[in-house]
């Protein structure tokens, strides 16, 4: 008899995967249409906006016979969240309220939301799934660096590792030095992180002298910021690792709504016996796209008691394909971006993932880049500076000759003239989380 070896051991289809993973399209879409019309008529008895804006859209959670009739439903958005703000979108009395979040405010009024045990529950199975899904394993060691706090994206990541059976490690965001002493001293198997603070780490070792690549960490669930294949590519080799996509956003649970199988690295499954995915055209919200059309996501809960979420607006802007590791669930295409960080540059649109998946392609540039939007006194056109770091063994002279590739390549697959200015390594800001792009410097009106 073999015995197995430690590796073989947590290989991802030694897994042992929910029974709603492996039905059939036919029985999920049986599942969600009876979820839906529960959901639905639940939100309308017990959320008086929810009954307000049926009422006013004429239509009644009766009308939804076939999961095509939620089409006919009206939108939810943020700005409904602020405006019934703090308990307003609640479903269930306070004493069923187990635990609160919120988002930061910082553009505008808290978005609150609330969750049931059996919310809480269900959140940490789902996350449980996506770090499943991603290659972590029960027994291994997880260092959690995602923001504690009001933010969903630390608890919920701690919790979804706990039920999956790890030893959680809740350092949180930030204390990038302290981070590192806790990987080489604890050894653990798999971080949780944005994409960006991982890279802020990888470059932290570098500077002190460690490879990142000689690390006990095998795998990363990345999250809470788009980011491309270019960007995958450079932490898979720089750490040695095999980093996945885990979605989520707070008004519809937090992270855990998707997650991306380790085996296929295609694109994030959504959990469809919980959510059901829509994308709409991001200009003309009337329009539903079908699979495999870019627009606007789109989510509507199945399962949720404190607050149910009808047709969420996410404005994460992406496409629906065909489920592959787990052919039931559809998958999400990369997120290119989010339509209110879209800039507008003389008529063309352009998303920060655009200018990163570009200029990872060029070897003498660093993944650590900044866009500056100016006006210029006396001008009426906005201009674009890039500015971004070369890479440590580049020269002046390879950093112009970098620069004027990526402005050409950014003239060619974006369409729009920009300025670019190759910086000196580490002059950038770093993540300590999630990270600022986009500097927006023209005048106020």
């Amino acid at each position: 008899m073999t015995t197995p070896t430690a590796e073989s051991a947590l290989a991802p289809s030694d897994a042992v995967l929910d029974r709603e993973e492996t039905i059939s399209r036919d029985e999920l879409e049986a599942l969600q249409l009876s979820r839906l019309q529960h959901t639905v008529a639940y939100a309308y008895d017990r959320v008086p906006l929810y009954k307000r804006k049926f009422d006013e859209a004429g239509v009644h959670p009766t009308d939804l016979r076939e999961l095509s009739d939620l089409g006919k439903f009206p939108f939810t958005t943020k700005e409904d969240l602020r405006l019934e703000y703090p308990f307003g979108m609640f479903a269930v009395p306070q004493r069923e309220v187990a635990r609160i979040h919120a988002s930061s405010g910082t553009t505008g009024r808290a978005t609150v939301v609330g969750y049931t045990k059996k919310d809480l529950a269900d959140w940490a199975k789902l996350v449980a799934r996506s770090l499943r899904a991603s290659g972590v394993r029960p027994g291994m060691k997880v260092h959690n660096a995602y923001g504690y706090g009001l933010f969903t994206g630390g608890m919920g990541a701690h919790a979804g590792a706990e039920a999956l059976g790890c030893t959680v490690i809740p350092i949180s965001g930030g204390q990038t030095e302290r981070q590192i002493t806790l990987i080489q001293d604890f050894k653990p198997d798999a971080i949780l992180a944005t994409p960006t603070y991982l890279l802020t780490i990888a470059d932290a070792m570098m500077k002190q002298g460690i490879d990142p690549a000689s690390t006990s960490l095998k795998y990363a669930v990345l999250g809470a910021e788009p980011w491309t294949e270019e960007m995958r590519h450079e932490l898979e080799t720089t750490m040695n690792i095999k980093a996945c996509d885990i979605y989520g956003l707070s008004e519809v649970m937090g992270p855990g709504v998707a997650g991306e199988a380790v085996e296929t690295q295609d694109g994030s499954h959504i959990w469809e016996d919980h959510f059901r995915p829509e994308i709409i055209d991001a200009f003309d919200p009337t329009v539903v796209l079908g699979d495999g059309e870019p627009g606007e996501l789109v989510f509507t809960s199945l399962t949720k008691e404190a607050l149910p979420i009808i047709r969420y607006r996410t404005k994460d802007l992406t496409r629906l394909l065909p489920g592959t590791a787990r052919p039931a669930h559809r998958r999400m295409g990369r997120i290119t971006g989010r339509s209110d960080d879209m800039i507008i540059l003389r008529g063309v649109n352009l998303f920060p993932s655009q200018i990163e998946e570009i200029a990872l392609r060029i070897p003498e540039l660093s993944p650590h880049f900044q866009l500056e939007l100016t006006r210029p006194e006396g001008q009426r056109m906005d201009q674009l500076t890039v500015k971004i770091e070369r890479r440590e063994s580049v020269t002046v002279e390879g950093s112009a000759t970098a620069a004027k590739v990526l402005q050409q390549q950014i003239k060619i697959h974006v369409g729009s003239s920009c300025t670019v200015d190759v910086v000196e390594p580490g002059s950038l800001e770093r993540s300590n989380g999630k990270l600022r792009r986009i500097y927006d410097m023209r005048p106020k009106a």
